[in-house]
């Protein structure tokens, strides 16, 4: 069956679900976490409960931007001083070193990702002091064989930052694009040239980072169905290993830089699913397997391998293939997972500096993970990353019956059936080619937290 035949588009159903719901790279979601949890048990339920056997993934938040992208809502600083960079790394460093005591175990680190704002915003220098630090305090492999990345904007990397970021051990590199539009581009405060994109991509091939993405983002201001097919066939000329289409969602009363972007001039919603439908089948034409939700990669890629092969996970930095790992991460409001517990920093940056400087860690929120959550956790990953799930694998995980524990979700997939968006026969749950796209509202059926009859609120829409 080919790609395409693995998805099919049924704008009916499409309109008939797409609600707002969850992205679901963490069960429970962020919205349960607690800010009322004690910090000190957070941490001592995650080292009992944690694998000490098994490998770290690490996370490092760099929060800083010269510039704002008026769509974005990460948590970011934006300013073009750069000695701002060092007094945040200082404190990095008093908060990795908690975490070192916390978690490092000797444990192996496979999996490291520097992410933002803009990670490329300190120095060279910085970068080679950081990685250091990571080095001093945790055990990163040397010989290449780990998933270590990070995110570029490619106005802020020349070719000596990225010789650099490649000597000191990253291997994969994730572009931030958006669109290749100039009018597009204009309207939401980022012009970078396609020719720029290209000189740093190609660099970093040459280089020999093993995998590059570039992010795009449907439903921009002036984003038409002919400007972002341009869009497409560029980027499918300068062939990433992977590629994530993010849905554009307009919230200006909860991300200030989106007022700058006027309602008036994004697309319709007819015309961001004519967006989407022609992305999927382009770069599925293209060679491209579609992961699933936003993401696609080249069928060697390793993510398409681990779906392909049942290792498929889902953290907080979206698909990967690192199941077995705890997330330590560190920095301005990074979510770590250890064990059967998540928690959030301090999400404001002089909060969080405080604590780091008071506490020597800077826990804001949290959740541990009830028995039930674990049981519901296992089942939504398995039906995001994999689109089926096997009831026997779940009831030999937990010892339950699957039928009777969750004979009130069965119940609520019956619509699901109906519509031709799953097959539920006795022994399993198969998501359909038309079931693909609305994977996030199936697996809503199993969310104990999500009211049955109520829409949802603080998730973005499903499309």
């Amino acid at each position: 069956m080919t790609q395409n035949n693995l998805i099919k588009w049924d704008l009916d159903l499409i309109r008939r679900y797409d609600l707002s719901g969850p992205r679901y790279t963490s069960y429970p979601t962020a919205i349960q976490f607690d800010p009322e949890l004690s910090a000190t048990d957070l941490v001592t339920t995650g080292q009992q409960t944690a694998d000490h056997s098994a490998p770290l993934s690490l996370y490092v938040h760099i929060p800083f931007c010269a510039h704002v992208c008026y769509y974005c809502a990460c948590n970011k600083v934006i300013t073009r001083n750069r000695k701002k960079a060092q007094p945040y790394l200082d404190t990095l460093y008093k908060e990795m070193t908690q975490l070192s005591e916390w978690y490092a175990d000797d444990r192996t680190v496979e999996q490291l990702h520097f992410g933002g704002g803009t990670p490329t915003f300190i120095s060279n220098e910085q970068m080679i002091e950081v990685m250091q630090k990571l080095r001093d305090n945790f055990k990163l492999l040397d010989d290449d064989s780990g998933d270590y990345s990070i995110e570029i904007d490619p106005r802020e990397v020349d070719h000596e930052m990225l010789k650099v970021l490649r000597e000191i051990g990253f291997n994969r590199v994730s572009f931030g694009v958006q669109d290749i539009e100039l009018k597009v581009q204009q309207a939401v405060n980022r012009v970078q040239p396609v020719e720029e994109i290209a000189d740093v991509l190609h660099e970093a091939r040459r280089l020999g980072f093993r995998s590059i993405n570039i992010d795009l983002i449907y439903g921009l201001p002036h984003q038409t169905l002919e400007s972002f097919i341009k869009t497409l066939d560029t980027i499918i000329e300068l062939s990433p290993d992977r590629l994530s289409v993010f849905n554009y969602a307009h919230m200006p009363d909860r991300f200030r830089s989106q007022s700058h972007i006027r309602a008036e001039d994004l697309p319709s919603p007819e015309t961001k699913l004519a967006i989407l439908e022609t992305t999927i089948s382009k770069l599925c034409n293209a060679g491209y397997v579609y992961i699933g939700m936003d993401h696609f990669a080249k069928p060697d890629d390793e993510l398409a391998l681990a779906q392909k092969n049942g290792k498929l996970h889902r953290n907080f930095q979206g698909y990967t293939t690192h199941s077995d790992c705890d997330l330590v991460a560190m920095g301005v409001s990074s979510i770590s997972q250890i064990g059967d517990v998540y928690y959030q920093n301090e999400h404001d940056m002089g909060a969080y500096t405080g604590a780091v400087e008071d506490h020597h860690y800077a826990i804001k929120r949290g959740v541990t993970l009830t028995r039930d959550d674990r049981i519901r956790r296992a089942v939504i990953t398995q039906l995001i990353c994999h689109f089926q799930l096997h009831m026997e694998d779940i009831e030999q995980q937990f010892d339950i019956r699957f039928r009777e524990y969750f004979a009130e979700e069965l119940q609520d997939l019956e619509r699901f059936t109906g519509d031709g968006l799953i097959i539920l026969s006795d022994n399993s749950i198969e998501v359909t080619p038309a079931g693909r796209l609305l994977i996030r509202r199936i697996c809503m059926a199993f969310d104990a937290y999500i009211p049955k009859q109520e829409p949802t609120r603080g998730f973005s829409r499903i499309i």
